[in-house]
């Protein structure tokens, strides 16, 4: 009978009550298996360390499984089994105790880490006096032995349920034979766990700036907006975690200041934070205003600062909106000051990792000189590091805008080395999402493989969502597929996320050609113009405005570009203009436009921008 064991009925009241304390429920639960990698050596090695350290790791297991509906059925030594009423539940709380595990060990020496690995499985479960048994159970640790160390293992039962639910990706590692189960089954592992030739070194604390999110300070009367509020903090600090680049404090360190007035200088000592942002809700009505701002700790000073002002028309698409903004506005001034910072350092022998915060840096100011110096970066960290994978990105990023905005003398020489290096880039860190946009830049915009590059930029935003110049460069290449529509929704996201960008100039011209190719020349010819005033020596957008001039009926205007344009570039011509418009029509009626604009046609065969006019 459902629900009890089969039993011969018992001869006596004593075995009747053994019975029916033997009862067992059936169930269908998500089932989450864990253990401690090496255990047994950390043990042999320092026992009061390797106890004290479990004790720590078991707290915040303990407090996730918690927080994510679970009911811990069984504990042994350095195991844990634990089931969930979700599974998107019990997968998420997964990801998240590796993520928060992660973080406790960051400082920790190598030999000394507890990391632990996670099997997660659906199934029909016995439970007897609160533990679990049957081969849901059996098959959820059995994933766990097939989990890397710090990393999460799922059946495909549980993936079919989960896939485009969470914010996370899982790679298919295919069927697979486990011990004492008869069928085979479909192992997918969390991405980016997955073992490799030549492993990046883990970031310590000190690697990486650090920041604090202190609790949104809700100014409405109303006290019951602080649900708002506080929703706003948690989840800039949910994606924030997001950023590699970032060591994000833990909620309930930040959150302890909450309703307090605090001194940013004193609160950035007590947590370790270099950065802190900080911000208000009021609501108003059926609107909202949220204020945030990132200050420097040690200076006190105000790195960046916005406010945004709403209709709640929809409150949760709402707060996703000005989370995704302030994300992405944090992250940029970030790599810019830490860029200032490490120039400023003035060391003769500085690490990777500073010497990727001023490439970064001088990549983003977009001119020749700053361009060609994070290239020269780029080669110093391959050098010091050939397993890193930021040398490369640096390298592949610098070639392709050297080529793309025409300051290239050898832009064949350098399209070739850009590919090979954001190829090296993806080979050694395929979870790092600079290394997929770079490879989409290079493979969509300088070869033309616009089929490739969408993939390419599709996996950026699958590691960071929140990765504007991921949306911002699909954007343009969407735009040369003769995809308008959803080439100006990408763009427009992209702007959203960050309208402080340094290269947003990019952006106008996206949409400028998006426009143009819908036949909307006046639209076209606003966008061609923003880009002109934000960076006067970009060739594409006095090309685009000339166009777009033209097409509206103001030829002198049109001239006029034209003319800044040759001053700029007196080699390039219609020959040598890189149109790889994939709608014919478009294209020509590109071309056509520029001709009728004074634009000069060539039959030179040169690379593009070095060819001398015939």
């Amino acid at each position: 009978m459902r629900g009890r064991l089969a039993s011969s009925t018992p001869a006596c009241s004593s075995c009747a009550m053994s019975s029916s304390a033997e009862r067992v429920e059936r169930r269908l639960a998500a089932i989450f298996a864990a253990d401690v990698a090496g255990y047994s050596r950390l043990m042999s090695q320092d026992e009061v360390g390797t106890l004290r350290a479990l004790a720590a790791h078991r707290e915040i297991m303990d407090h996730f499984i918690a927080e994510h509906g679970g009911r811990i059925a069984n504990t042994a030594g350095d195991s844990v089994l634990a089931e969930f009423p979700s599974l998107v539940d019990a997968v998420q709380c997964a990801v998240a105790v590796q993520e928060r595990l992660a973080e406790a060990n960051a400082g920790v020496a190598e030999d000394r880490v507890l990391r632990s690995r996670i099997g997660v499985h659906v199934g029909d479960v016995m439970v007897r006096g609160g533990d679990l048994l049957g081969d849901g159970v059996n098959i959820a640790a059995r994933l766990e032995q097939r989990a890397e160390p710090g990393g999460v293992c799922i059946s495909g039962r549980v993936y079919e349920e989960v896939e485009g639910k969470l914010a996370v990706s899982f790679e298919d590692r295919g069927e697979q034979q486990v011990k004492n189960i008869a069928r085979p089954i479909r192992v997918y592992a969390l991405a980016g766990t997955a073992p490799r030739h030549s492993e990046p070194k883990l970031l310590s604390i000190a690697d990486r700036p650090s920041i604090a999110v202190l609790p949104f300070i809700n100014l409405s009367a109303d006290p019951e907006q602080d649900f708002f509020s506080e929703g706003i903090s948690e989840d800039i600090i949910t994606e924030l975690s997001r950023i590699g680049e970032l060591f994000v404090i833990a909620r309930n360190s930040s959150f302890a200041y909450k309703g307090r007035a605090v001194d940013i200088q004193k609160v950035g000592r007590e947590l370790g934070a270099y950065y802190i942002v900080e911000g208000s809700v009021r609501r108003m009505g059926d609107r909202v205003r949220i204020t945030a701002q990132l200050i420097e700790v040690p200076t006190g000073a105000h790195i960046w600062a916005d406010r945004y002002d709403r209709v709640l028309a929809d409150i949760f698409d709402v707060q996703d909106e000005v989370i995704r903004s302030i994300v992405a506005s944090t992250q940029t001034q970030v790599v810019m000051n830490e860029g200032t910072r490490a120039e400023r350092a003035a060391r003769p022998e500085l690490q990777t990792w500073e010497l990727a915060k001023r490439g970064w840096k001088q990549l983003y100011i977009a001119t020749e000189d700053g361009l060609r110096e994070g290239r020269e970066i780029g080669r110093r960290i391959v050098e010091i590091d050939p397993t890193s994978a930021k040398g490369h990105q640096l390298i592949a990023v610098a070639d392709f805008h050297l080529v793309y905005m025409a300051f290239a003398t050898d832009p064949e020489e350098l399209k070739n080395e850009a590919l090979r290096e954001a190829r090296e880039a993806v080979r050694l860190d395929t979870h790092d999402e600079y290394s997929h946009w770079a490879l989409g830049m290079v493979l969509g915009t300088l070869f033309g493989r616009l089929d490739d590059s969408i993939p390419a930029y599709r996996q950026a935003l699958d590691i960071n969502p929140n990765f504007f110049l991921a949306y911002g460069s699909l954007g343009t290449t969407l735009a040369f597929a003769g995809r308008v529509s959803e080439s100006i929704d990408n763009t427009m996201v992209c702007m959203r996320l960050n309208p402080r960008d340094p290269s947003i100039f990019f952006r106008y011209s996206s949409l400028s050609l998006a426009y143009f190719l819908r036949k909307s020349f006046e639209e076209a010819r606003e966008w061609a113009d923003r880009a002109v005033a934000k960076k006067p020596d970009w060739w594409f957008g006095h090309a685009l405005l000339a166009a777009s001039r033209e097409r509206t009926g103001d030829h002198a205007a049109a001239t006029t570009a034209v003319s800044r344009l040759m001053a700029l570039f007196p080699n390039l011509t219609l020959t040598t203009f890189p149109l790889d418009i994939r709608d014919q029509d478009g294209k020509e009626l590109l071309r056509s436009s520029l001709r009728a604009a004074g634009f000069p046609e060539s039959s030179c065969h040169l690379p593009p921008f070095r060819c001398e006019p015939t």
